[in-house]
């Protein structure tokens, strides 16, 4: 029964990834078209879009697997996922805009004509695709443990052979389809991951005793975040700085950028950053899925043992699932979480493949027409889920959660080129030759902590007298690479040659029409 119902809807989700490109006004020759759908999205399509986009197998699986082993630590995706909706209704409008007037389609092309350098854009560009290349195997990993659960996998390259399937089809329709077949599927991966979360947190409690029952059999340490010591911030800094540099970094992500670049207008922006707090409510109730694992003890459960044995923590949430709940509901949830990792792959793909055509490539030959570089994108789109394979692969993570934080570490050192330069007065403290120097400090510095730590992503930033600040090393490489960049610039300034294709009214709000006195009701006209 679970695998039946499995692969009615997650069958039906694929046809519906065909079939983005028979939408009304599809044109799949057209890169714009093909990866932004013509920013053509509304209020509706955008936010399941945006929506199935941001919360992927990072909400469904990782957080969960991390709360189930850390505790309360893994919590900080909460605050993180609140901090990002601020972010968005104050800098995506002045990105929108400025993409809009000069068609841009990404981040580093904007920084290309903002700067004039098409080298920082190419530094900008490199980084997207490296940081990309994680989330894209956290996406991977994510659905290679439902096919676990589902029983379908075997031992060596087998186990990998459901995957690679999986993916080919996300290639397929991502190919035809472009960001089209992307929103059907996120509208219809809404409707799953809420069906199925709301089930989850009714039945389960209810199996489990109540969630009194629940936090009485985990222990009181991962409760609560482990307090400072007199050597050590110990989880309170690391907490704090996952939640913030989680938050740069997302909308510094191809995907994310190109998400919030297919929408129709600013005002459908600022509305998707009220209401996408919904999933933040989502979000929450998935992460104590994490506690109610360790409550059902599903790793004592002897028909979980090769489970856990394979994919370590990862299978905490699936074995949850088929310890307490219906076989026909169980299938439908590994739909929503399957479908939930197709949704913002597919994205990352589309928008990692407008990098390499408009940002990559254009640095050494251009391109003899619009067609060929929509039809090379498509190629490339297909090669970085190839790359994002490879890349699960090549480096197993413990906790799979680990490589979404490993791609911020890096996209985070991006920051100082896309949001400073949106504001004309720290742009103009700010040069591309500083910034590409910032970059490479920051890039140096994080790669290097990531490897002296074994690819975790805190580290211990040392302090007077033996004392030490754990600290999410994001954030620790952002630090210099900004003091670098602010003085740097002014010393190179005479360098810098490179003209600024926009103008400075680009950035600034519109102004809000204000009815005339003679429109408004007596009792609200101003006194003259």
């Amino acid at each position: 029964m679970t695998a039946a119902v499995f692969v009615i809807l997650f069958g039906a989700a694929l046809v519906l990834g065909f079939f983005g490109v028979r939408m009304k006004g599809a044109s799949m020759k057209d890169l714009a078209s093909w990866s932004l759908a013509g920013r053509s999205f509304g209020n509706i399509v955008s936010w399941f879009l945006v929506g199935g986009d941001l919360y992927t197998g990072y909400t469904f699986i990782a957080i969960p697997a991390l709360i189930y082993t850390t505790g309360a630590l893994g919590f900080y995706a909460l605050p993180y996922c609140i901090l990002i909706y601020p972010l968005l209704y104050v800098v995506f409008p002045k990105i929108w805009r400025v993409a809009h007037k000069h068609n841009y389609v990404t981040g580093p092309q904007y920084v290309r004509g903002r700067f004039g350098n098409r080298y920082l854009a190419l530094a900008i560009g490199l980084t997207g695709i490296l940081a990309t290349m994680p989330y894209i195997a956290l996406q991977l990993v994510s659905t290679q443990v439902v096919f676990g659960a589902l029983g379908w996998s075997g031992e060596g390259l087998l186990k990998w052979v459901p995957l690679a399937i999986s993916f080919l089809v996300l290639a397929g329709f991502s190919f035809q389809s472009g960001l089209r077949g992307s929103a059907l599927i996120a509208i219809f991966k809404g409707v799953l991951v809420y069906a199925s979360a709301l089930g989850a947190l009714i039945i389960i409690p209810l199996k489990l005793g109540g969630f009194s029952a629940i936090f009485a059999k985990v222990a009181a340490a991962k409760v609560i975040l482990t307090a400072p010591s007199a050597h050590s911030l110990s989880q309170f800094s690391a907490y704090a700085t996952l939640a913030v540099g989680s938050a740069i970094a997302l909308y510094l992500y191809p995907h994310a950028i190109t998400g919030q670049m297919s929408v129709a207008s600013v005002k459908v922006i600022r509305r998707n950053a009220v209401t996408l707090h919904a999933f933040n409510i989502l979000l929450a109730a998935l992460a104590m899925l994490g506690f109610m694992a360790a409550a059902a003890g599903v790793a004592s459960n002897p028909a979980f043992a090769n489970g856990f044995k394979a994919f370590g923590s990862s299978f905490a949430i699936p074995a949850l699932y088929m310890q307490t709940l219906p076989d026909w509901f169980v299938g439908l949830s590994f739909a929503g979480i399957a479908v939930a990792c197709l949704v913002p792959a597919a994205i990352m793909a589309i928008g990692s493949a407008n990098i390499i055509v408009r940002d990559i490539w254009t640095v050494f030959a251009s391109w003899s027409d619009d067609a060929t570089e929509t039809q090379w994108a498509k190629y490339f789109a297909v090669l970085m889920v190839v790359g994002g394979l490879v890349f699960a692969i090549g480096i197993p993570m413990t906790e799979i959660v680990m490589f979404q934080l490993l791609g911020g570490i890096w996209i985070c050192q991006t920051a100082p080129s896309v949001f400073l330069s949106l504001f004309p007065a720290l742009r103009r403290k700010l040069n591309s030759y500083g910034l590409i120097t910032g970059w490479a400090v920051g890039m140096i510095v994080g790669t290097t902590m990531v490897v002296m730590t074994h690819f975790v992503s805190l580290f211990n930033l040392p302090w007077f007298g033996g004392f030490t600040i754990p600290a999410y090393i994001a954030i620790a490489a952002l630090l210099p690479n900004a003091i670098v960049a602010f003085i740097v610039s002014p010393l190179v300034a005479h360098l810098d040659n490179g003209i600024d294709e926009t103008a400075e009214s680009d950035y600034a709000d519109q102004p809000v029409a204000v009815a005339a006195p003679s429109t408004l009701p007596a009792g609200l006209r101003p006194a003259h």
